[in-house]
């Protein structure tokens, strides 16, 4: 099943990687996406508009978020901390798991800084969505509060502007199917596998059936779950984090210098095309960046416009505290705890399913870098190592990095001989023996690579460590998909109406069993694309409307109503 849909899905992955997301100019014989540099450019422009109010207003942010300011009066459906753990059960998991260590493995430890930028940038681009989307949200058919880019794309545009609102709506549908969803499934199931040897398509029903049991009870429901599990789960691993830190505390100096070092002069990832390549370290970091924390992306403000306030600026602070808690704080934990302990380049006892999404085919070229290429119809191999090799010649990989020798039992004590089918998905031996799998020592990638860090992390402590992202991509992959369910199921009710809602929940569910059993790198591929879309329609709207945010901020920080609430929680409080 996983080779089939492999082979239907990837086509459709190729196109998108050569004609949506990386047509840009050239540099260095790489392709710049023309989404890295609207995504940081638009970043850039709103910093300076708002007065850099990342760093100005960060302190009011968290000061909001206490409820301090609160009024149970304001309209809205959740409190400032339910929207926030909302949003962040979206952003907080699996692109602070697996998504660092993707960037990492490709693109080595300088893509983390260049995640710290995006992130930085990201944080005055996710106030602005978040102030627009509470400026011009509305109220639906039964009383839910309903915002968004295509609120505000449209009311705050003009009706001129819906076509470009529907087709972000229907894009940010169709990428919460992929994004917040089927990703979470599948480095869920893809983690229960490789810990426990749970099937996939085992853990894509269970979770599904955990997903479909919240998200059927509305943003109500979805807030009180998102407020429990998201601080907790971020608690627990920021601590074995920073446990980790403080044990190997020689090594965190190093550390920090080769992320500083190589995002300006990349050695690449363990999986990267070849060393110095610029371009590579900033796209993988530019990308993971944007899938753990989405500013720009437009899913965090239909989350935020429920909030209960009639001051938009009140819960653009509040949003920009995502990025900061996402990327800068929780995402540099990570990748820290992966180079310090060394683990990205580490290779592991493995199990190489022949047949496996992960199995790849790649190839030397000129200059000594590696490619990936079409599966051969066969690879011969001799005592566990292929016959062939040279420039252009195929050989197989794990994660894409190349697997010699190759053995047929789980000791690693019989080299395979034989012919390697991949079209067939087995190997057959000189004496007609098939296998579906073989053996050999390969590199890690996703949530098992974090997870190989934490264990060995934590290993003066005990063998333990691992068990933290197991927890961690359990939890946080389900409030994430949870989270994202409503972010889709907001869109669907813009397009059709409440009677969109159900069906579209429905097949969202769907999605997240058939993410939990297609392979890993097809999956986190459908994502990038579906990012790639709908950035644009969103990011575009900022430029247009950065003018009416940078009067709200204005207006806000002059008139400061807050402090008439916090007057007026504190008379409540003492009875006057």
């Amino acid at each position: 099943m996983e080779s089939l849909l492999n082979r239907f899905l990837q086509p459709i992955v190729d196109f998108a990687n050569t004609y949506i997301i990386e047509i840009g100019p050239s540099v260095a014989g790489e392709r710049i996406a023309v989404m890295v540099i609207l995504l940081l450019g638009t970043g850039l422009y709103l910093t300076v508009r708002t007065g850099f109010v990342q760093l100005r207003r960060l302190g009011h942010g968290f000061a909001v978020t206490t409820g301090r300011y609160d009024d149970p009066d304001d309209p809205g459906d959740v409190s400032h901390f339910q929207a926030l753990t909302t949003a962040l059960s979206a952003t907080v998991g699996i692109g602070n798991i697996a998504g660092v260590a993707i960037a990492i493995h490709w693109g080595g430890p300088g893509a983390l800084f260049w995640m710290w930028v995006t992130a930085f940038l990201g944080m005055a681009t996710k106030y602005s969505e978040v102030t627009l989307a509470q400026k011009y949200r509305t109220t639906d058919e039964i009383g839910t509060v309903a915002g968004g880019p295509m609120y505000y794309i449209e009311r705050g545009l003009g009706e001129k502007w819906k076509p470009v609102a529907v087709f972000f709506a229907v894009m940010l549908a169709f990428t919460a199917f992929f994004t917040g969803n089927a990703v979470q499934a599948n480095t869920v199931s893809d983690q229960m596998q490789s810990a426990f040897g749970i099937p996939t398509w085992i853990m894509g029903l269970v979770t599904a059936a955990i997903v479909g049991a919240v998200i059927l009870g509305g943003i109500g429901r979805i807030g009180k779950v998102t407020a429990i599990l998201a601080p907790f789960m971020a608690a627990i691993y920021v601590l074995g984090a920073l446990v980790i830190i403080a044990l190997n505390l020689g090594d965190l100096p190093p550390a920090f210098g080769r992320i500083v070092t190589e995002a300006f002069d990349p050695q690449a990832g363990v999986a990267g095309v070849g060393a110095g390549v610029f371009v590579v370290t900033l796209m993988w970091g530019v990308r993971r960046g944007l899938f753990s924390n989405e500013a720009g992306q437009g899913s965090a403000p239909i989350a935020h416009a429920a909030a209960k306030t009639d001051e938009p600026v009140s819960e653009g602070v509040v949003a920009l505290l995502e990025p900061f808690i996402d990327t800068i704080v929780i995402c540099s934990l990570t990748g820290l705890v992966i180079v310090m302990t060394g683990m990205d380049s580490q290779r592991f006892a493995t199990e190489l399913t022949v047949g496996s999404g992960d199995m790849a085919y790649i190839a030397v070229t000129e200059g000594n870098r590696w490619e990936g290429v079409d599966p051969p119809e066969e690879i011969r191999i001799v005592d566990g190592r292929h016959v062939m090799s040279g420039v252009g010649v195929p050989v197989t990989a794990w994660h894409e990095v190349a697997v010699e020798p190759l053995f047929i039992d789980v000791a690693q004590t019989r080299t395979f001989t034989g012919t390697i089918y991949p079209s067939r998905g087995e190997a057959v031996g000189p004496d007609g023996t098939s296998y579906m799998s073989l053996y050999g020592d390969a590199v890690e990638n996703g949530a098992p690579l974090t997870a190989a860090a934490f264990r060995q992390g934590l290993a003066p402590l005990g063998d333990w460590g691992h068990m933290i992202v197991v927890l961690g991509v359990l939890l946080f992959g389900i409030s994430t998909a949870i989270s994202w369910s409503y972010y889709g199921d907001r869109c669907a009710h813009y397009l059709f109406g409440q009677k969109a809602v159900l069906p579209y929940k429905a097949i969202f569910l769907g999605a997240h069993y058939l993410g939990a059993v297609i392979p890993l790198a097809v999956v986190w591929s459908l994502g990038d694309v579906a990012l790639a879309i709908v950035i644009w329609p969103n990011l575009i709207a900022l430029l247009f409307l950065a003018p009416v945010v940078a009067e709200e901020t204005r207006s806000y920080f002059e008139r400061k109503p807050y402090l008439a609430l916090a007057e007026k929680q504190r008379r409540a409080v003492s009875g006057d």
